[in-house]
Parts: structure tokens; C-alpha cells; sequence
């Protein structure tokens, strides 16, 4: 499946995924380049390295002409024979001049088990109202913030001395092991759509399995 990634900073969940590839362990992928909405993005010199193609398209220039700037992007993955999208911490909202071009076809990472806390901001929210557990989701993207079916997610605790920092550094961790997984059951054919909710060929946990609750704080503390 040919692959474009959408990046705006430094892209350091595309490196992971383009490390798994380059490990072999995305075997269905053909990443065919890089769309950068901003000049100067770490994310350039890290498609450079791996011998990937870029294209930056900077959102200022279109003055808040979001369906310009879409149609702009849509060239571009086009221009790259894209299957597939991977938002890699792209920090724009798509709409409908993309999304109606690649339907289920768009992915995207965020901080978060949605449906909690979509948008910004999402490690403050996190240590502000509390949650004992965190962690980040990979799904399919629609029109609404956030809000398309999940296909993988991790889980971290959230420590009593944890601030938006702390937390925001062992998330990312857990972005960097569960994105390239999910580009690789996408992109193998092992991830359907029923409705909103995605499903996995060939797995299911067992009772067993379903048993083994994260339980933070531990109950013997």
C-alpha cells in the first residue's frame, strides 16, 4: 500500500514508523513521501534521512483559505500515488476536500484513550482533572475532532508527581511502540470497518487474557 505521512513538527513518530519499516517489520508499506504545512520542520530533515520525499505546503501562505491549502495537500498526495495517510503530528483539522478523497483512509495518533480528552492542551486536561491512567490511540479520522474509529491503543499509569511534561514524555513513548503496529495491521489488510468500529483479523483475547486489569493505583498501596 503506498503510504504519504502529513507532518508539522519534528516528526518523531514518523521516524518510528519509518524505523520499523526500515527493520522490516511494516512489510505492506511503500512510504512514498512527506506534506509539511510548515517551513523549516524537523520533520523535513528526518524524511531526508530516510531517503523520503517532501513536499511543504505552509498553511500561512493561504491566509485561512483552508479549502485552498486542502486542495493544495490533495495535489500533492496524489502527486505521490498516496493509498494511504498518515497523520504523524500534522496539527491541522482535514476536512472534506481530503477526507472525501481517502475515506477510512486517513490515520492519526493522539495523546490520549479517546473518547477522552480530544483537541489540545491534552496533558494538562490529563493531570488537571485527575485520571489515574493515560495514554495515547491511534484511529481513522472524519469530519469531527478526534472522533473516528480506534484501531490500537496503550496505556501508562499517571504518577502522583506527574505534570503535563512528565506525562506528555511517557506518552510518547507509548505512540512510538503502538503507531507503527497499527500502519502495519492497516496497511496488510488486517484492519476492517464495521460502522465506526474497526476490527482485527485473526485476534481476540481470551477470558484469561481480559482478566489482567491495569489497576492504578495498585490496591495493596
Amino acid at each position: 500500500m503506498k503510504v504519504a505521512c502529513m507532518c508539522s513538527g519534528r516528526g518523531s513518530n514518523m521516524k518510528s514508523i519509518l524505523e520499523a519499516k526500515a527493520a522490516g517489520r511494516i512489510p505492506g508499506a511503500e512510504f512514498r513521501g512527506l506534506i509539511c504545512d510548515e517551513e523549516g520542520a524537523g520533520a523535513l530533515e528526518t524524511a531526508a534521512a530516510f531517503g523520503l520525499p517532501s513536499v511543504t505546503v505552509p498553511f500561512r501562505d493561504f491566509k485561512g483559505d483552508r479549502p485552498a491549502f486542502e486542495g493544495r495537500v490533495l495535489e500533492a498526495l496524489r502527486g505521490f500515488g498516496t493509498e494511504l495517510v498518515v497523520l504523524a503530528g500534522f496539527q491541522r483539522v482535514l476536512g472534506k476536500t481530503v477526507l472525501g478523497a481517502y475515506p477510512g483512509k486517513v490515520m492519526n495518533i493522539h495523546p490520549a484513550l479517546l473518547p477522552s480528552f480530544p483537541g489540545h492542551q491534552v496533558w494538562a486536561k490529563e493531570t488537571g482533572y485527575g485520571v489515574k491512567i493515560a495514554g495515547a490511540t491511534v484511529h481513522f479520522v472524519d469530519e469531527g475532532v478526534d472522533s473516528g474509529p480506534i484501531i490500537l491503543q496503550g496505556a501508562v499509569p499517571v504518577l502522583e508527581t506527574d505534570g503535563p511534561d512528565e506525562l506528555s514524555a511517557r506518552i510518547l513513548a507509548v505512540e512510538h511502540r503502538i503507531f507503527p503496529v497499527a500502519v502495519d495491521w492497516v496497511t496488510s489488510g488486517r484492519v476492517t470497518l464495521e460502522g465506526r468500529v474497526s476490527r482485527l483479523k485473526g485476534f481476540g483475547p481470551s477470558e484469561a487474557q481480559a482478566e489482567a486489569v491495569l489497576i492504578w493505583p495498585p490496591l495493596t498501596a
